[in-house]
């Protein structure tokens, strides 16, 4: 029986596309070669960050991050940036009596930002605040501490097969991958992401009235 619903979060709850707008405008690159690359990178099954890379050769991703904080540039997020069924789902799968936990691969900052957005969530933390990234393992040993259910008892619902859904099944917990972003969409019908998840939907709305029945 589900107990715990487990959320990632960019291109699961938030998007993208203020992520790399922004990274366009501090690197005075056209938003259109940032997202091509980007686009390039996911369809090699390359990490979104060597996109930077490409168009700035041995940046170092993180000092440019403090730099862009510090020009009071940095890091940024409102209600604009949730998908518009982010709400709406969350609060049924809670109101279904579900423990709903949002878990990410993001920064400090980005934790404050996304509970300063008062989610219907029991729980939202991310990678930094707890010292280990997806896919490492140990973060989804985490995921089950938070989840307070057993790994069957909780669905880990993500975009990326890399990192959210073969790290969450291998850990033993059930997957949920959502057909969204980038990575979302080049991987939907992989044989592969097929066979590891659970549940295979377009809308969170849709997870969770599948959850429901």
């Amino acid at each position: 029986m589900i107990e715990t619903i487990v959320f990632d979060v960019g291109e699961t709850l938030t998007r993208d596309d203020r992520y790399w707008r922004s990274w366009a405008d501090w690197l005075g690159i056209p938003s259109h070669t940032v997202s091509a690359l980007v686009g390039a990178v996911t369809a090699q099954g390359r990490d979104h960050t060597d996109a930077l890379r490409l168009l700035k050769p041995g940046m170092d991703i993180a000092e440019a991050y403090r730099a862009r904080e510090v020009a009071g540039r940095g890091e940024h997020l409102d209600e604009s940036d949730l998908y518009p069924d982010v709400r709406p789902a969350l609060s049924a799968l809670r109101g279904l009596g579900f423990r709903v936990v949002v878990a990410g691969n993001q920064t400090v900052k980005a934790g404050e930002l996304l509970r300063g957005l008062d989610l219907p969530a029991d729980l939202v933390v991310t990678s930094e605040e707890w010292g280990v990234s997806k896919p490492d393992p140990a973060f989804f040993e985490r995921v089950v501490a938070a989840s307070g259910a057993s790994p069957e008892a909780t669905v880990y619902v993500g975009d990326h097969p890399q990192n959210d859904i073969f790290p969450a099944r291998a850990a033993g917990l059930r997957t949920a991958h959502l057909r969204r972003g980038p990575w979302g969409h080049m991987w939907a019908d992989d044989p592969e992401v097929v066979a590891a998840a659970d549940w295979r939907v377009n809308s969170l709305t849709r997870l969770a009235a599948a959850l429901a029945e």
